[in-house]
């Protein structure tokens, strides 16, 4: 029976990349409305990279057992891995990955935590600054000063700062901070205060968020604080309404202690606000992105498309089959890693631990591909 689910498992996935290997051709001659991918599933984006596939099954067949299971069939998560490590495959076959970004909380750290100096995950991107991968941190966390990031990420950042003292590392590695999901860029500086040099907007602004006014800004942030009142009201939330000069948000009040909105509320309010925005003036005119963060929903200028374009262009113009994002929220619904899909090759984790365990597959396959 296993043999049999095996071959079978193999077989779809055969199908389903060819049928991707199919769009992405139509995709260069421009005409991937033809596909029967997008027939099949019209809503389908923009492929960066091949994705093999049937490889990715057998690789991770061999791991989970999946056609050895008897009674449990393929499940979202069997198949979320299955992409994550066709993602990996394709790109260290082609040896093409220069950059690689990361969401923050739940990709690198547990959420609401700081990036601590004995976290796993630590190790495997100074392994990757030292085979010249750059690296960008894309959060939503929106501070104007390097102190704060600092306290999120002093891990990391003392950890660089030590391989260049003791030589693992030649020079200052590239590794940016792209805070606010679009809006703050700072650089990793041995030299500095915190190792962090904030960069002003104005000097590396893609040429599209120029066109973005400021008075539209803040009329964006008007509406959805008006929303978002509107959603505590209807709940009766014990929420308060925070206000930055590039996000607003709903975020537990400060004389209920920590307590844990529903998942429910929270997808609620992300929903009505989104809805509220995308049919107002300043909505049409200004990207934005509203999500939910686990225990507060905010709405940033932009969205992490924009902020992992930022990223390429930083670096000198990285293509988006160059780049890969790791996140851990890709649902369409309230989830932020998921206009990154429009920027970039993305892999899809669940958990820190998963984060480190796609690093060290993505070294493996990378050896493996040195060997040949």
């Amino acid at each position: 029976m296993a043999t049999t689910a095996h071959r079978r498992y193999a077989e779809i996935m055969r199908d389903v990349e060819e049928l991707i290997n199919d769009h992405i051709a139509q995709q260069k001659r421009g005409t991937q409305e033809r596909s029967k991918l997008k027939l099949l599933v019209p809503s389908v984006g923009v492929f960066f990279t091949t994705l093999y596939l049937e490889e990715a099954f057998l690789f991770q067949d061999d791991r989970r057992k999946i056609s050895s299971r008897r009674f449990v069939p393929p499940s979202f998560n069997d198949i979320r891995l299955i992409l994550n490590s066709a993602q990996l495959l394709s790109l260290t076959r082609k040896a093409a990955i220069e950059l690689v970004t990361f969401d923050g909380d739940v990709t690198l750290y547990d959420d609401g935590q700081s990036l601590t100096d004995d976290n796993p995950v630590i190790g495997k991107i100074i392994r990757l600054l030292q085979q010249g991968t750059r690296i960008g941190i894309v959060t939503a966390a929106g501070y104007t000063n390097a102190s704060r990031y600092y306290e999120r990420l002093h891990g990391l950042l003392d950890a660089i700062r030590d391989a260049l003292i003791h030589d693992k590392l030649i020079e200052d590695p590239q590794v940016i901070i792209l805070g606010g999901e679009s809006n703050y860029l700072l650089v990793f500086d041995s030299h500095a205060e915190n190792f962090l040099r904030y960069v002003p907007r104005e000097t590396w602004m893609l040429d599209e968020m120029r066109t973005w006014q400021e008075e539209d800004i803040q009329s964006l942030l008007d509406v959805a604080e008006g929303a978002l009142r509107e959603c505590i009201n209807n709940m009766q939330l014990s929420a308060e309404i925070l206000r930055k000069d590039r996000a607003v948000g709903i975020v537990p009040a400060a004389d209920t202690g920590k307590r844990k909105f529903t998942r429910e509320q929270l997808e609620e309010a992300v929903l009505v606000t989104q809805q509220v925005l995308e049919v107002s003036s300043p909505g049409k005119k200004i990207p934005f992105c509203a999500f939910n963060g686990g225990n507060d929903v905010f709405v940033d200028i932009g969205d992490k498309s924009w902020g992992v374009l930022s990223c390429q262009r930083w670096f000198g113009g990285i293509a988006g089959s160059k780049t890969l994002h790791v996140g851990d929220q890709f649902l369409s619904a309230g989830a932020n890693d998921f206009k990154a899909r429009l920027a970039c090759t993305t892999a899809w984790i669940a958990s820190p631990a998963e984060t480190v365990a796609l690093l060290d597959e993505l070294h493996l396959h990378g050896e493996n591909q040195r060997e040949k």
